[in-house]
Order: C-alpha cells, then structure tokens, then sequence
C-alpha cells in the first residue's frame, strides 16, 4: 500500500496553506499537466490527453473559511462523447499519489484504454492526488528512508528486536512533531470530503468510482458519507471496513502464510530449477532456515533476523513474480547456509534502499502514517504491541511479530479529531477480490461485503494476489466488472470465478 511521486515549491510543502476567506468555486482551470522538463508523470498524462488542474478545500471541514489545501487533479476526457456515461473517479491505492491514476488507468497498470477500452471511451478518467500526497500539499517530516523501511519491513520476533522497532518508531513520530497543526486532517475521511469537493468542481451531481486497495477504504468511506453524490462503485482488494488505521496489517499474517505456501508449492514443481526442495513442505523448511540462519551476509549486505519476515512477502502469484521471489529466496538459503551469494537485481536494490540514509519524498512514509494514525486512536502503551505479538507467536511464528508490531502512531503528536467512519451504507456497489490476498486478507473483503447491504461480490478463487480487476486477466472478473460500469447493473448474487 505505498506508492511514488512529488515534488513541489517550498511553500506548497509546507501545505500551501495560509489563512484564507474560503475554498475557491467554479470550473477548474484546466492546463498542461507537465510542471517542468523533468516531470516524466506529467508528460505521461499530457501524451494520453489529460489536462490537469488545482482546486482548494479546506484544511479542516470544521472551519470552512479557515486555512486551506490545494489538490492537484488531473482527467482524461472520455472519447466517445456521444455516449458518455459520466466520470468515473480513481484511486490506486496507497494511500498515495493518485492524479497519475488518470496515465496508470489510461495506459499502465491497471490499463483501462487496452483492457477496459469501452470504460475509458465512455468515461472521464479522473485522478486525485489525496491531501498531503505527489502535488497536493505534500507532507514530508523528513524520516530517512532506512529508518522508515525498518520501522515498516521490519519484524519483532525477540525482545531486543522489539525494543529496536519501539526506538524508531518513537523516533519517526518526533519528526512530524512540528507539523502538529495539519497532522489530525489527515484522515479519511476528509480526503473523502475532498474528493466530492472534486466532484462539484467538475460539475457532476453525481460520479462513479474505482479503487483498490487502500482505495477501496476511501471509497467506503465516500459511500458512507455522500451517498446521493455516487452512481457506480468498483472496490477491489478491499480493507475490512474496520481495520485501517494504525493498525492496518495486524490481522494479515494467516494470509502471508497461506501465500507463502502457495509460492512453496509453485517452486516444488520446479526443484530441477529452483534447488529449494521437492515438496510444499521442503521448501517451507529452506525457507525456514532462514530464520535460524540469521544474521548472515547477502553480498555487502547484512541481514539480522528481524529482516526475514519482510522479505517474505508476496504480492502477486504470476509465474514471473513467482521466478523472482524463488530466485532471491535460493540467494538468501544459500547465504544462509554460510556459502557467498550475489544478490538477484530485486534483491539488491531492495537491500540497498534498506540502508539508504536520505529521504525519499516519492515514497509518502510519514503521510502515509499521519493518514493512519488520523483515522483510528492507537494504544499509547508499548507493551501492549509486545504482549500482542508474544500471544499470537505459536500461530504466527513468521509473520506475526511483522503484521502486530509497534508503529509510530504508539508515539504520534497528535490523536484523531473524529471517530473512524462506521460502514453500513446499502449503497450498491461490486466488491471483487482474491481468495488468497496476502495484503488484504479475504475474511476482511468479506466483511466489507456484509457491512455494504447494497453490494456483490466477486472472488477470483485460489488466486494469491493483490489487485484483482485488470491486474491479474482473469476474463469473468474483468467481465463482470466492465459490464456492471457500463449498464449499471450490479449482478443478481454474489460470483465466484477461477483462472
């Protein structure tokens, strides 16, 4: 749930927000989304026809006429005319940048143009940037990228590791400490707000959205809150409609197991290429040398125990992110086992930016963490994450101590301004999901189903994946899905599809 992008003046990132006498109304000023020569993004959007655009809103819905926000937006205008169906509003998750969701959906991942050409013929495509991420008012506390990628990667397995992971996460909060005016409008469900400020500025009475991910969360959210201002809602890899927050990941453990496996089963059948064993639960053992192997050295690398966890991760069940992974697991086994290894290229470039100390603003990890923690009120207690991890480490050896450890939401500045949106709306709306999703586990996805009265599901079987619709090719999901934002007919019960 992380993404990329930003840059901005000065003033911008120290929110470009002065004391003012309102949000601006009207049109939007559409122009050429390119910011300067090396604005490869906004060259992206200007090569598929977007025009982008800035509108403000408040910094805090409690005081309309106070300070504000300027958010960047960009849209893709639909190209048959004749028969447009609105705008359709998209978040890709993150939280993060999401105005290069207009260039993603238009031609990248998920590429609606070459594999939902009719969606994006009859649609607006329009991408937000939420507050505090890429061009809108970025919020960057300046946490190296080392400390933060430990703080998130890694796991407590053992006291001292725990005692470590508490440290730094104490020490990320301190660094938005000067940033505690902004900090509670983080939330959710403001960007909500914002984004039916978005949908005003644009003139529509009502819009359509598509998100996954964290997106997914955020249009829940909107649901909840503006429901006569949707039409179509497309949730795909959803977060159980109460689990975001500061503890976004602490049930995600069984699943990264159950993926774990999934890949361990993937790399038996091909032991002549891979080395790691010929059975589901020979791999798992090579995979569990790791863990007693640690600390060991990986090229110039050094990797403890507390590393191991993170990476273990799988996000995508293809047979080249599956290659990938087995290759770096057969250099991580091999140096475990005490022989000299060269690290594969992924490997290498995700070791070094484990000990990168600058800051990287692209990678939104501190307003990432401001969003979580203003969305739901964490325990202030350390102890209670150790006790949490310590009760759960039979069922959760591996991935438990990742999934419950402390975050700097223990230490944060500031606590949430509003209770965490409660989901009950029977607005319609279609759910798609993977059984086996390791990042937003089906139980969740399930439950987000039942909250939404009004909603169907569609669950891609046995897939092991994150990012269902147009990521992974399965023809009855990306049918399913078409069809329902072009008639907006929901189906008549929930499906369940296979590859």
């Amino acid at each position: 749930m992380t993404t990329r992008l930003g840059a901005v003046a000065l003033a911008v990132l120290l929110l470009g927000s002065t004391p003012g006498t309102g949000v601006a109304s009207g049109q939007p000023a559409w122009h050429d989304c390119v910011t300067g020569p090396d604005d490869e993004v906004g060259a992206q959007l200007a090569a598929v026809g977007a025009r982008c655009a800035e509108i403000t809103v408040p910094l805090d819905y409690r005081r309309p006429d106070g300070r504000t926000v300027t958010l960047a937006i960009a849209r893709r205008a639909a190209t048959d005319r004749a028969h447009r169906l609105g705008t359709l509003l998209v978040n890709t998750g993150g939280p993060g940048p999401s105005r290069d969701g207009v260039f993603l959906v238009a031609q990248g991942i998920p590429p609606i143009a070459h594999g939902a050409p009719e969606v994006a013929a009859r649609y607006d495509l329009v991408g937000v940037d939420p507050r505090f991420f890429g061009l809108s008012a970025p919020l960057e506390c300046g946490w190296p990228t080392n400390l933060a990628l430990r703080n998130a990667q890694y796991a407590s397995p053992d006291r001292a590791s725990f005692e470590r992971s508490a440290a730094d996460a104490r020490d990320l909060a301190s660094r938005c400490a000067d940033k505690a005016d902004v900090l509670p409008h983080a939330s959710t469900r403001n960007i909500a707000r914002d984004l039916d400020r978005v949908r005003a500025a644009l003139g529509e009475r009502k819009v359509s959205y598509l998100g996954w991910s964290y997106g997914t969360y955020l249009g829940a959210v909107y649901t909840q809150l503006f429901p006569t201002r949707l039409d179509r809602v497309v949730l795909d890899s959803a977060i159980a409609p109460d689990a975001y927050g500061p503890a976004a990941f602490r049930e995600t453990a069984p699943a990264d197991a159950a993926a774990l496996a999934d890949w361990a089963r993937w790399a038996a059948a091909r032991d002549a290429t891979y080395r790691l064993g010929a059975t589901t639960g020979a791999v798992l053992a090579a995979v569990g040398s790791l863990d007693r192997g640690a600390p060991f050295t990986v090229g110039t690398h050094r990797i403890e125990r507390a590393m191991v966890a993170g990476l273990l991760l799988t996000v995508d069940d293809t047979d080249a992110s599956y290659a990938e992974f087995a290759a770096q697991v057969r250099v991580l086994v091999d140096a475990a086992r005490g022989q000299v290894v060269t690290p594969t290229p992924a490997l290498a470039a995700k070791l070094a930016l484990y000990e990168k100390p600058e800051v990287t603003p692209e990678f939104g990890f501190s307003a990432t963490t401001a969003n979580q923690c203003a969305d739901r009120a964490a325990s202030r207690d350390p102890e209670t994450y150790y006790r949490d991890i310590r009760d759960h480490l039979a069922a959760e050896p591996l991935y438990g101590p990742l999934a419950r450890d402390i975050t700097p939401c223990a230490f944060w500045p500031t606590s949430p301004v509003e209770p965490p949106t409660a989901i009950t709306t029977g607005h319609p709306a279609l759910i798609v999901g993977a059984s086996g999703d390791p990042s937003t586990p089906y139980p969740g996805q399930r439950a987000l189903r039942r909250a939404m009265g009004g909603s169907r599901m569609i669950t891609l079987d046995r897939a092991y994946r994150h990012g269902v619709y147009l990521f992974d090719g399965a023809a009855c999901v990306d049918g399913a899905v078409d069809r329902y934002l072009l008639t907006g007919v929901l189906p008549p019960a929930d499906v369940t599809c296979s590859r």
